[in-house]
């Protein structure tokens, strides 16, 4: 059958493959300079990356113009800018980051023990640690930390820039100790996940769409100096589509190893970038530091978490914590809101619209809605938790 040059351009539109990746287009995307005065609530600019002070990022975004400011200045940043910003001290307060570590080496203690635990999508096993699903495991053995952890206001804040309301929090522990290698460079969930022969079954739109389902984050747990291998980054490299089937291909691998950035860190600055960001863990060539993040990823409330997480076990756990917390007054009302958008669930569907039908509005009770309620109320903890399993059970099909 005949191909005519209109069906073969469109079929170049709509499928990309890996062999059409063009090193020299990538090139004229990734070799930009960011320009201060395109972020006004930037502080610096380093290596191409934006720098934020997180004291000042909360102040500007004190009132509702300030805010959506914020959130569309960040929201570029990560889109069409150079896809990773630094918000340093954006815990203020590290002995939250310090007791939450203690909770994270015990589990990483009861994992040698147990011989469980580990492994890593993009490096070999061995030297480094990990903790899957920290963010539940956390929740479960230190509730008010957790709490105190994700009441965090830049978390939210850059959590909401990106997905919008009702997002989903996942989050995974990476220690890498001294001598520990590594990664490899990649793109992550959900295109980043999938072979070359899978991603070109996607049109590219669906390219297109992958990095707007997730955000990446990480809390620094320690200082990180360069020696220690803070992430590896390529700024802009978010910006070329085709970046999926890319990074299968040895002359981009090469660019990226050439042309990387990294920077260092401290204790409580948490770093956010774009999931289609070329980016890799570094290597940590010291002697004596155990580099610890907790990397976040966070996804919107219309894709898939990567990970299985009970957040009716959580938000059951959680609850009498910030009940305790609001009253004693050591968290605000919207820093309980940043808690329970990081524990429940906060998006309506998949449901039963037969038992659990939308009532003055268009949409179910959603977990973290019935959470708010019941805190407002003063409900018990026996009576939350059977709250709670009764809206599990009209879910079911």
């Amino acid at each position: 059958m005949k191909t005519d040059n209109g069906a073969r351009q469109r079929i170049e539109r709509v499928w990309l493959t890996e062999e059409a990746c063009d090193i020299e287009a990538f090139r004229a995307e990734v070799e930009r300079q960011t320009r201060l005065a395109d972020y006004p609530h930037a502080v610096g600019c380093e290596k191409n990356v934006l720098i934020y002070d997180s004291g000042d990022l909360i102040a500007a975004s004190g009132d509702a113009e300030g805010r959506r400011a914020v959130l569309a200045e960040i929201c570029e940043a990560l889109a069409t800018g150079p896809g990773v910003a630094v918000f340093k001290r954006a815990f203020p307060d590290t002995h939250v980051i310090d007791a939450a570590s203690h909770v994270f080496d015990g589990i990483i203690e009861e994992q040698h023990r147990s011989n469980t635990g580990g492994g890593d999508h993009f490096a070999k096993p061995g030297a480094n640690d990990r903790i899957w699903n920290s963010l539940e495991k956390h929740c479960l053995k230190a509730p008010e930390n957790f709490a105190a952890y994700y009441a965090n206001a830049i978390i939210a804040l850059v959590s909401e820039a990106w997905l919008g309301p009702n997002y989903q929090m996942t989050a995974q522990v990476n220690r890498v100790n001294p001598g520990g290698a590594a990664q490899s460079a990649h793109r992550d969930y959900h295109l980043g996940f999938q072979t070359s022969a899978v991603i070109e079954q996607y049109p590219a739109h669906v390219h297109r769409l992958s990095p707007v389902l997730t955000l990446q984050g990480a809390v620094a747990h320690c200082d990180m100096p360069l020696e220690s291998g803070p992430t590896l980054f390529l700024p802009y490299s978010q910006t070329y589509v085709p970046g999926y089937l890319a990074l299968k291909r040895p002359e981009f691998r090469a660019y990226f190893d050439e042309h990387h950035i990294q920077l260092p860190l401290e204790k409580g600055d948490v770093v956010f970038f774009n999931p289609a960001l070329f980016h890799a863990a570094g290597n940590n060539r010291s002697t004596d530091i155990r580099r610890v993040a907790n990397l976040l990823q966070v996804s919107s409330a219309f894709g898939r978490a990567m990970e299985t997480v009970d957040r009716l076990t959580m938000s059951a756990t959680l609850y009498p914590a910030l009940k305790t917390l609001l009253a004693e007054g050591k968290l605000t009302e919207t820093e309980a809101d940043n808690a329970i958008a990081s524990c429940a669930e906060g998006y309506s569907f998949p449901t039963n619209l037969d038992r659990d039908p939308p009532i003055g509005g268009l949409a179910p009770k959603t977990q973290a809605q019935l959470m708010r309620e019941a805190l407002a109320a003063g409900t018990g903890k026996a009576e939350f938790r059977a709250a709670l399993d009764e809206q599990a059970r009209r879910k079911l099909s």
